[in-house]
């Protein structure tokens, strides 16, 4: 069964292996890949914040999960700070006041990243610049040699 974010929303499904968060036409997450943990959130918000553990620790093993190997070494080589120096990918979802948003929240920037991860760079083709960018580049170079012309110390003979 494949599910959309509304249908990850609900808490109420079991973790099968069947449930599968779709990445792109090609890639999927396994619910039960991930490890959710429940936490105090922190900030202002009175009692409630104090007393329940609304917010949630989302935790992805790269290296163990079924992504395929070009994607995780992306991510893996991607300077984000979420990322463990053991490959685990930790996302913490504080902003709702249900556990239930978080979760949905969390889940939805873990696509979200490997959605940007996915995308393929486009390379780049090399041009020769136009004959008119450089002639401005040169007139550029002129105004700048005369405006250091005049910074000189003037001196009469």
């Amino acid at each position: 069964m494949i599910l959309s974010m509304s249908t990850v929303i609900s808490t109420e499904q079991s973790m099968d292996e069947s449930n599968l968060i779709k990445i792109s036409n090609t890639v999927y997450i396994n619910l039960s890949e991930l490890e959710f943990s429940a936490i105090r959130a922190q900030g202002s918000g009175g009692q409630n914040v104090n007393k329940v553990s609304s917010a949630i620790h989302l935790r992805f093993d790269i290296n163990a999960s079924g992504l395929p190997e070009r994607l995780k070494q992306t991510l893996l080589n991607s300077r984000d700070s979420r990322i463990t120096s053991d490959g685990v990918l930790i996302i913490k979802a504080q902003q709702f006041r249900t556990q239930e948003k978080n979760k949905a929240d969390a889940i939805e920037r873990l696509v979200e990243l490997i959605q940007k991860a996915n995308v393929i760079p486009k390379t780049r083709k090399a041009t020769k610049p136009t004959k008119a960018s450089q002639k401005r580049r040169v007139d550029a170079k002129k105004q700048a040699g005369k405006n250091k012309q005049l910074r000189k110390k003037i001196t009469d003979y």
